[in-house]
């Protein structure tokens, strides 16, 4: 409990921990460090504690369950890696586009990294980062965003999509987000397969039922975790933005997008209702200050705190 009222605390304090000017990118990487490593160390610690209970207790056929569910999420969330980007391409029309891949590849060689694959979708005003080596890399970008946005300011959220491709942002994202799924798979087995009974029922009924509920809780405790890291990651993109165009068009660009969505709720909307969202530049459903509290389960920082990072950093 300590340490997560620490992570929390980090995660809501970095801008101010940011103004010493010696601590800006050490702050944010200690930051999420302890926020990843939190959250692997309360799931394992998790996993092993039922384990052992189940051991002790003899149930070995929920054990040994355990170890099914946990092959299946890892191989559902990978298979899920391999295929998004086609599905994306698919589903939001992607298209190459000469230009845009022009400004990519030139904010890729100021930024010193890779060349990818620049695409145009369909859809209100976002920009995103996607695919796998087997797939290929992509930057994508809608055309009414790309209307909106001047030139340097393009190329500032072009930035922070490379940013997310320079960090592995998608791999380490698709890593973290497996905890609370295996977790709460785990517990939602274990509850449901001791009340339902059959062929696996139990001995123990309650205490297996009460490490369902305990796995479940503590996936919505590392839930919260790496939003809190997924909001961290942010930011560093941002730096990345920030860095490749300047931190006037990296601001100007997310002001911008910002004042569309105030004024365009439907669009609002359809952002809140995508699967991808998490992806976006722009996927903040309340577009204020939020207390923490209100940000917990967000996967994006409120636009005013993303704009007084890009000034300390």
């Amino acid at each position: 409990m300590v340490g997560y009222i620490i992570v929390l605390f980090l995660s809501a304090e970095i801008l101010y921990v940011a103004r010493f000017k010696t601590l800006r990118e050490a702050a944010l990487r200690v930051a999420m460090l302890f926020t990843a490593v939190l959250a692997v160390v309360l799931t394992a610690g998790t996993l092993q504690f039922i384990l052992t209970v189940l051991s002790k207790l003899g149930e070995w056929g929920f054990y040994f369950s355990i170890v099914g569910v946990t092959v299946y999420v890892a191989v559902a969330n990978i298979a899920a890696y391999v295929a998004s980007p086609l599905l994306i391409n698919r589903a939001y029309h992607a298209r190459p586009d000469a230009g845009l891949q022009r400004v990519v590849d030139r904010v890729s060689k100021r930024l010193g990294a890779r060349r990818v694959k620049a695409v145009v979708v369909e859809g209100p005003p976002n920009a995103f980062a996607y695919g796998n080596p087997l797939t290929g890399k992509y930057v994508a970008v809608t055309e009414p965003l790309m209307k909106i946005l001047s030139e340097e300011e393009l190329e500032a959220v072009v930035g922070h999509e490379l940013g997310h491709h320079i960090n592995r942002d998608l791999v380490v994202m698709l890593l973290l987000g497996m905890l609370p799924t295996l977790l709460y798979h785990v517990g939602r087995g274990l509850v449901e397969a001791t009340l339902r009974g059959g062929g696996r029922r139990s001995k123990n009924p309650i205490a297996v039922i009460g490490l369902g509920l305990l796995a479940m809780a503590v996936s919505f405790v590392v839930q919260i975790l790496v939003a809190a890291f997924s909001r961290l990651r942010e930011h560093y993109a941002d730096a990345t933005g920030a860095r490749a165009a300047g931190k006037t068009a990296m601001k100007t660009a997310l002001e911008k997008i910002q004042r569309y969505y105030f004024t365009h709720f439907a669009d609002l909307e359809e952002v809140r209702r995508s699967k991808i969202k998490a992806l976006f530049i722009y996927a903040l459903v309340n577009t204020y200050a939020a207390p923490l509290w209100d940000e917990l389960l967000s996967t994006h920082p409120p636009v005013e705190k993303r704009l007084t990072f890009i000034d300390l950093v």
